[in-house]
Order: C-alpha cells, then structure tokens, then sequence
C-alpha cells in the first residue's frame, strides 16, 4: 500500500471511531440496527459463487434479525461498477458490498473510480479456498513437476485457459510461471465455464480452476488434479498436494469472499455485523454447506481483513508489474 493509500485509510478508521464516540451512536447504532432492510450488493451475475454465498449470508442474517436483507447482482467491468455502486452509498450500514479475490486485483488492472482501501471499511472475510490446477489425461503430466518440466522443454507453448485477461485465474498462473521459471501461453476465455468447457474438449491441454467448477470432472475422471494453490491442502481433496508440496515456496492464491461497507460507517454498526456474520459462521450447517465446495471458513476481526487486503493488493500489484499483465 503506498503512503498516500495509507494515510487516507487511517483518516478513514479516525473518522470512523470518531463517529462510534458520539453520544448518540451506542443508542441507535448498537441497539437499534438494523431498524429497516440491509442491503447487499453483488458486483456479479446472478448464479455464481459470489452471488450463492451472499444469498446464503443474507438468509441466515436475516433469521437473526428479524429483518430482510436483500442481495442485488450489479455485474459489469470485472464487478468494478457494483462495487462503486456499494461503497458509495450512505455510510449507515445499511448497503453493504461482497467483494472476491478480483477487488485486490482490479487495482493493477483497471483505472478505478474510488480508492480501494480508503473508500471502505472491512467488515469481515467469510472464506477462502484454493484454485485447483487440472490438466486432460492425455497431457503426459501427472504432478505439478511434471508440468513444469513440460513447459521449460517447450518455452511458450504449453497453453493454459482462465476466466478473463486479468482475471484472478490469469494472474495465478502468471505468478506459478514466475515462481516454476516457465513461460506458458495465456488463452482468455469470458469465463470459467467456457474455458472448462473447451478443456473437456481438447481444446486446451491445462488450466487453473474453481474447485466446485472442476472438482466433478476430476472425480468423473475427465480430468486431473495436479494441485492445488493454498498453503494448506483441500479438505474436500486431501490427497492432492499444494504447490508448496511442489517445490514452490510460500506459493498462495487462494479465492475469498468477504463483506465491506462505505468508508465512514460507524464502528458500532462494523462490530454488530461483524458478530453476527461471525455467529452464522460458526454454525454447523454453514461449514458443512461451504465445504462441501472445498472452502474454508475464515472469520476474523475488520482488522484482520483490511490487513489481508492491504496483503493481496500488493501481491497482485507486484506481479502485475513484473508479469507485463496488460491494463485496462
């Protein structure tokens, strides 16, 4: 994070703790929120995993409440325009904003807007999973060695598919090339599923992968996991090994989901849905549901998110630079 991002983040906080001091703040804002429906909105199309976790959220605040908390898909620009949208909205609690692994990527890709530390305040990261690396059976690799070993025989010719030029699919690839000392080449699809589709054709020997989007066509046999990309191995697939596994040190790219507010909301009403977002978390039935898609849950403070934004944002940038990554 550079100087000036910093400094406009800790305004940010000051001006926050400022506000949760005023004498009128514990009343309305601890007690009586939420008075009306809360809103969060879902910088992508419906169906996605973006759009299932804050529906998931959403139901589960509501039982706790009593009031309706109502998810609005606002897709475009990689979810930059739902994002505007959210954290631009009154600081009052009640427009909130779901953000993926993208929001600290887009930074180095796009010309934002907004600034993507000091116009939000963290409320909590909900989960995290890895990215699986599957290839078709026919590619004579059956480890993530094997592949590397592939690619530097073959400099620029191994190709592999992702989501979208400067996707966070893409730019996990890019960091396994930067990592393995390989040169592979990078085939955008507008999607993942149009990518997984033509992997399952033949058309593309390997890619990065969602585990839900992939996971059942490994169990199928139509493809195979090479590894996955967490420090940590799958729960939901505990026999394939981590690129750490692999050979490659401290290697991280994991997909997350997590909750933010407009900069300024008071931090009476960040600890009330910090709370309760933590308490849904912690149920049984939430951790079967989430991992049966091979994430994990991670429930922390506000603190604990903004310092793993700060964290990712300069991961992404650093490679990005590094990469050659066009912007956009």
């Amino acid at each position: 994070m550079n100087p000036a991002k910093t400094t406009r983040f800790l305004l940010g906080s000051v001006v926050a703790a400022l506000c949760s001091l005023a004498p009128v703040a514990p009343p309305v804002f601890a007690q009586s929120y939420p008075a009306k429906p809360v809103r969060i909105v879902v910088p992508f199309a419906p169906g996605g995993g973006s759009d299932f976790i804050a529906r998931f959220m959403a139901q589960r605040l509501t039982e706790a409440w009593g009031k309706q908390v109502i998810v609005e898909n606002k897709p475009g620009a990689g979810g930059v325009l739902g994002i505007e949208s959210g954290i631009k909205s009154a600081p009052d609690g009640y427009t909130l904003t779901l953000i993926a692994s993208s929001y600290t990527v887009n930074p180095s890709i796009y010309k934002l807007n907004f600034d993507p530390v000091a116009d939000i305040t963290p409320i909590i990261q909900m989960s995290q999973g890895p990215l699986l690396i599957v290839a078709r059976p026919s590619l004579p690799v059956k480890s993530t060695q094997d592949l590397i070993a592939l690619a530097k025989s073959k400099p620029g010719q191994v190709n592999f598919a992702s989501s979208g030029q400067g996707s966070v699919i893409h730019l996990a690839t890019e960091l396994f090339g930067s990592m393995a000392g390989i040169k592979m080449n990078h085939i955008p699809y507008k999607g993942t599923g149009p990518a997984l589709t033509d992997l399952l054709g033949g058309h593309i020997p390997m890619a990065f992968a969602p585990i839900p989007a992939s996971h059942p066509n490994v169990s199928a046999g139509k493809l195979r996991a090479l590894a996955v990309t967490s420090v940590t191995r799958s729960g939901l697939l505990p026999d394939v090994p981590t690129m750490i596994e692999a050979g490659l040190s401290g290697f991280d790219a994991s997909l997350y989901y997590g909750l933010v507010a407009p900069a300024g909301t008071p931090r009476p009403i960040i600890d009330k849905l910090n709370k309760a977002l933590r308490d849904a978390l912690a149920s049984d039935e939430v951790k079967k549901q989430l991992g049966n898609d091979g994430t994990e849950i991670t429930p922390g403070t506000p603190e604990d998110y903004a310092n793993f934004i700060d964290k990712d944002e300069k991961k992404w940038s650093q490679l990005v630079k590094a990469s050659g990554v066009e912007q956009e």
